[in-house]
């Protein structure tokens, strides 16, 4: 039933937050309105065909005219403000033929849904002016007890209790139930945003940026920077439909991502077909550099089991590791970015670049770092661009 509710009530291009909005007023106005038929019910059997009878009718055939008004208009605030006026006044009017708050037994308690709903589906300021009317109403019947009838009908004190209890009871659990779930949709959408960022940032990263608003950069003395790219990557996408170079790509990354994760490593980014990511931040590790070699063996192994299975159809890698200190922080106010900076990087990128294909180049720094746990080769001295001669070796 409720997907047939969402059905009526959704349209094409509706944001995920705008359909539950009309959702949730479609809910409330028809459960307002299946008490409207009871509330009429009930005046029926107590006071028969008097004007008290027909005033909840009155609010049900209002507000669902309004449930098809508004979604022949496609404007679902035609709902809205019909729910806030009606259930406002209506049952004003109601309170005053009976003969008063006790007589009614508080009737008018709600049109306390009036304000809330405007609370949720206006703006603040509306919320303000409709929760003053409310109170106004209440004012007007407290102290100058209006009637619309020149004789009081008469109410026992049975009917009294009884009204009081659905009155109260009912409209209370109304306005708990629309609140619990507005509130339970906007922590489960604010949990998918906070996802969403910590699909950017790390988890440190995030929560500094949420407490106060900024992020400070920091220098991080111990890391060990991993970069990749694919070897021949204009050849082989040139064989490749965008389509599948996409589709590739993808696989190829997201299976870098579980890899980088088991080992507590921070992916920082892709830029087309090189790969980034990080050990040692935003917490320090002292098993950087073994877990981001431990990772590149995994990668390396995964890419050449690949190559094996697909051929030209997916790429080969290089990798290039290396330690030492960087920078770390956002850049950017639309589509920040969490980056790294430094001397370390750029040497990482250049022994990426003096790798060969399905071979992991790693600095001296690193070499230093995991000597006793991991087999190297000697290299010796190469010349890197920018760097000069520079000490590699080869992970065995």
């Amino acid at each position: 039933m409720l997907e047939n509710l969402k059905g009526f009530t959704k349209e094409d291009g509706d944001s995920t937050e705008l359909a539950f909005r009309k959702l949730m007023i479609l809910i409330i106005a028809l459960t307002c309105c299946l008490c409207g038929l009871c509330w009429s019910a009930l005046y029926f059997v107590i006071y028969g065909t008097q004007l008290t009878t027909f005033l909840p009718l009155l609010f049900v055939i209002i507000v669902g005219s309004a449930i098809f008004i508004s979604h022949f208009l496609c404007n679902y605030k035609v709902l809205v403000y019909a729910q806030i006026i009606c259930i406002m006044w209506v049952t004003a009017l109601i309170q005053w033929s009976i003969g008063g708050i006790d007589q009614s037994g508080y009737v008018t308690a709600w049109a306390l849904v009036g304000p809330i709903v405007a609370l949720i589906f206006l703006s603040l300021r509306e919320s303000i002016i409709w929760m003053a009317m409310f109170v106004l109403i209440i004012v007007i019947s407290a102290v100058f007890k209006p009637s619309i009838h020149d004789h009081i009908p008469y109410t026992s004190e049975h009917a009294k209790s009884l009204f009081y209890i659905m009155n109260i009871g009912i409209a209370s659990s109304v306005l708990f139930a629309a609140s619990a779930w507005f509130a339970v949709t906007i922590k489960k959408e604010k949990s998918i945003t906070d996802n969403l960022l910590l699909n950017i940032l790390p988890e440190e990263v995030a929560e500094e940026l949420k407490a106060n608003g900024k992020v400070e950069p920091k220098y991080f003395e111990n890391v060990t920077v991993l970069f990749t790219d694919f070897k021949d990557f204009t050849k082989t996408v040139a064989i490749l439909s965008a389509k599948d170079m996409v589709t590739e790509i993808n696989h190829c990354f997201s299976a870098f991502d579980e890899i980088v994760s088991r080992y507590h490593i921070e992916k920082i980014k892709t830029i087309g077909d090189a790969y980034m990511a990080v050990s040692g931040l935003p917490m320090p590790d002292a098993k950087h550099a073994k877990n981001v070699v431990n990772a590149a063996k995994e990668i390396a192994a995964f890419m050449v089991d690949r190559y094996a299975k697909m051929g030209d159809k997916t790429f080969q890698i290089r990798i290039g590791i290396n330690s030492g200190g960087i920078v770390a922080g956002i850049v950017g106010v639309k589509k920040f970015a969490y980056d790294i900076w430094g001397d370390t990087v750029n040497t990482a990128a250049r022994l990426e670049q003096n790798s060969e294909a399905g071979r992991i180049n790693i600095s001296q720094t690193t070499y230093d770092l995991v000597k006793d746990k991991v087999s190297c080769t000697d290299r010796g001295e190469i010349e890197a661009k920018g760097k000069g001669q520079l000490k590699m070796y080869y992970v065995t």
